[in-house]
């Protein structure tokens, strides 16, 4: 039973950050840098380059995962005689950051605060997209957007890594495996579909304009629901 709570928490904060509006924003500038700048061979550029963005998210989240499970566990004997209120605090967090994101669906603004980049990051971030031209351009960017979308992104990896730390850097590695696979799996479909030519970047981009608030709703839900479990478990 403690292994399906288990899964099925990991999966659903997972699913927070797979539906991030930001994450699917940035792929999709890279996919058009890419495109725009390799015309004649811009179906394997693009390929490469998507999955070489994707793995740059994966290891810059397993990078903080790994980070915040040693903190978890340098600081275990600590945090042991507090335990139940850290559960509590991350789940109020996670919580507070599921009712931004639910707030965006009714009040939407871009880069609002908690949920999304900041807006006067997003001229510079795509200036530095617009230059990519190759696979390894896409890696180093991909690397420099996981870190600017820390603070929207953190709450989901702060929930599993205190609950997973228990068992130690081996033992969490794992589930900070399958967590990360779970959040990049969107991009990885992305990437796939306008490769094998099943839909274009534009429709991709439209989709992503059209549907922004339901992305944030249910993110807001998953995330909020997850915090509440925590909280009355």
């Amino acid at each position: 039973m403690a292994d399906i709570l288990s899964i099925t928490k990991i999966t659903s904060l997972a699913l927070v950050n797979s539906v991030n509006p930001c994450q699917i924003a940035m792929l999709i500038l890279v996919l058009v840098a890419i495109f725009t700048q390799n015309q004649q061979d811009n179906k394997r550029k693009i390929l490469f380059s998507g999955l070489a963005f994707i793995l740059a998210v994966f290891l810059g989240y397993l990078f903080y995962g790994i980070v915040l499970v040693q903190l978890f566990q340098t600081f275990a004997a600590t945090l042991r005689t507090s335990s139940i209120y850290l559960n509590y605090a991350l789940a109020i967090l996670a919580m507070i950051i599921g009712a931004l994101q639910i707030k965006d669906y009714f009040m939407y603004k871009p880069g609002n605060v908690g949920t999304e980049m900041p807006l006067y990051l997003r001229p510079r971030a795509k200036l530095w997209i617009n230059k990519i031209t190759s696979p390894g351009g896409a890696f180093l960017i991909g690397l420099v957007i996981t870190l600017f979308l820390a603070p929207c992104t953190m709450a989901p990896l702060l929930v599993v890594t205190e609950a997973i730390s228990t068992f130690g850097i081996i033992g969490a590695l794992p589930w900070l495996l399958y967590f990360n696979f779970i959040v990049v799996l969107p991009l990885i479909i992305i990437t796939l579909i306008v490769y094998k030519g099943f839909t274009t970047i534009e429709n991709i981009t439209e989709w992503r304009e059209r549907n922004i608030k339901k992305l944030h709703l249910i993110a807001g839900i998953l995330l909020f629901g997850t915090g509440l479990i925590i909280l009355l478990l």
